[in-house]
């Protein structure tokens, strides 16, 4: 009844769509060509209708759409595990790449593709009954992630106005680097989709990284690892439209309680427990432990400190086996704790969701089988440090205009480079004003 449709641009939206439907299979019982498995969970209620609709043959087909300008990476799927799940015309690609530069993403080739996808996502909505919205999967660094990204949005935002968007963007890590005009893309498509997107939920790779060698001990992680952590928060996010629960929440609850003021919808998303099958059997993983590691430092998905800043609201998605008391306990504590600072205009700060489907184990995944996970989804003024340190770079990189002249030479004037630059500077000190306590506004007011 509630669905959701997946939009997924560029390499790193279809390499985290992969890493989604696999979790989506497993979690409804679902064989990789769509058809129901025995004693699958799903065979007697209709919660997969979130994410698949059912053809009159009985086979689930994903309310998904993947998208890219060069088909090496759609090609994969055509043709690997999962080849029969998907709908033939919902892989969308195209033959030229937008070779990492926003400007052709946004202009020269996402303008040819635009329509066609648009058209597709349009089918896609017409078969749905209740529409809740759109997730859109794609990086900032590269060009179809970021100029594509952000010219779907755009165009989501005029065609279906009142339905939710959210976001989950692989945004640039501080050390690691895929392209050297990361912070280009990065910057102009923050800018484009600012007043687009509903509610944006950032990762970035460095920090999966640490997660994955602190937590997981896997000496070098891949793609694939980092990705299947992600899709455990995006099922976190969309479990208690699928599954019941005895405290739903709805994707409209998300930005009514994480959303403060409508520029500042970067949420910090953090899972747990993220612990390796060997090391399951020591741990207790009872709901308070799983409730504070989520506050520890390194357990964020982006790096920074949310020791520096402070929570404007907490989202706190509990799946599996929890109690409602118990998740109140621990809140109770967390709000006692000294370095855990809230702002002071907020003064409840926590949203609950609690689901009783506990989190599906992937066979092969790294993180080990669990009877219950939690995912927070948290506002914090600490992540403006990410926004300070993606400014800064761009700053060194345009103050010699290096590289401006593969965007000029796509139809893209050097004005926009300042314009998004200067936009981002607002949202580092709309994040800034936001954290100030209230009496010391009105203290500097009076003089």
């Amino acid at each position: 009844m509630r669905e959701v449709i997946s939009v997924h641009v560029g390499q790193a939206g279809v390499q985290i769509g992969n890493a989604c439907w696999e979790l989506y299979t497993v979690e409804h019982g679902l064989s990789p060509d769509g058809r129901l498995i025995e004693g699958s969970p799903s065979a007697n209620d209709d919660g997969f209708s979130t994410f698949f609709s059912e053809t009159s043959s009985g086979k689930h087909v994903p309310r998904s759409l993947y998208i890219d300008l060069e088909p090496n990476v759609i090609d994969e799927v055509r043709t690997g595990t999962y080849r029969s799940l998907f709908h033939p015309e919902t892989l969308v690609t195209g033959k030229e790449d937008a070779a990492s530069n926003y400007a052709r993403g946004h202009y020269t080739i996402g303008k040819e593709q635009i329509d066609v996808v648009m058209d597709k996502i349009r089918r896609l909505a017409d078969n749905c009954k209740g529409l809740q919205g759109f997730f859109v999967f794609h990086s900032f660094g590269g060009g179809t992630g970021s100029g594509f990204g952000a010219l779907i949005l755009e165009r989501l935002s005029t065609d279906y106005g009142k339905k939710s968007k959210l976001e989950f963007s692989v945004y640039p890590a501080p050390t690691m680097a895929n392209s050297v005009v990361e912070p280009y893309n990065s910057v102009l498509t923050t800018h484009t989709t600012l007043e687009h997107s509903d509610c944006s939920f950032m990762v970035d790779n460095e920090a999966i990284y640490d997660i994955c060698k602190k937590n997981l001990n896997i000496s070098s992680p891949g793609f694939t690892n980092l990705n299947r952590l992600i899709a455990q928060v995006v099922s976190s996010i969309t479990a208690s439209l699928r599954f019941d629960g005895s405290l739903n929440v709805d994707l409209n609850e998300f930005q009514t309680n994480l959303v403060p003021f409508p520029r500042i919808h970067f949420p910090l998303a953090t899972f747990a427990p993220i612990i390796s099958a060997e090391k399951a059997h020591h741990e207790q993983n009872s709901v308070a432990d799983m409730t504070f590691s989520c506050f520890e430092t390194g357990s964020q998905m982006v790096k920074c400190d949310p020791r520096e800043g402070k929570y404007m609201a907490c989202a706190l998605l509990y799946r599996g086996d929890v109690v409602p008391k118990d998740v109140n306990t621990a809140v109770s504590v967390i709000k006692t704790k000294r370095t855990i600072q809230f702002v002071d205009w907020c003064p409840t700060g926590f949203k609950i969701g609690i689901c009783n489907e506990p989190p599906a184990h992937i066979p092969g995944g790294d993180l080990a089988k669990v009877s219950r996970s939690m995912c927070m989804l948290s506002n914090t003024t600490a992540i403006s440090t990410a926004w300070s340190r993606l400014d800064h770079k761009f700053d060194l990189l345009y103050s010699k205009r290096a590289f401006v002249h593969w965007y000029v030479g796509e139809g893209m004037e050097e004005g926009e480079f300042s314009e998004a630059r200067e936009d981002l500077a607002a949202l580092e000190k709309d994040y800034e004003e936001v954290g100030i306590d209230s009496a010391d506004v009105e203290e500097a007011g009076e003089y």
